[in-house]
């Protein structure tokens, strides 16, 4: 086995645990929506530019835009 990989701070190693833990936050994040669902009724999401609340019976309602500033044009040198 190559040193790179004995060693724990290698960019490999790092990569491996940014994703484990980046798969680890999404599914968390499932379960617990999935849980507000069952408990409250409805979740309150980000969706298209809106705040909405998406209720179990698949009605979203729209409660606030979202203010985005408007994009500014990239400009390469």
């Amino acid at each position: 086995m190559s040193k790179r990989f004995n060693d724990a701070t290698s960019d490999g190693f790092a990569y491996l645990t940014k994703r484990l833990l980046v798969s680890r936050a999404k599914a968390a994040g499932r379960k617990a929506s999935k849980e507000a669902m069952e408990t409250m009724g409805y979740t309150v999401i980000a969706l298209e530019g809106w705040i909405v609340k998406k209720f179990q019976d698949g009605r979203i309602e729209r409660l606030s835009p979202i203010d985005m500033p408007p994009l500014q044009p990239i400009i390469l040198d």
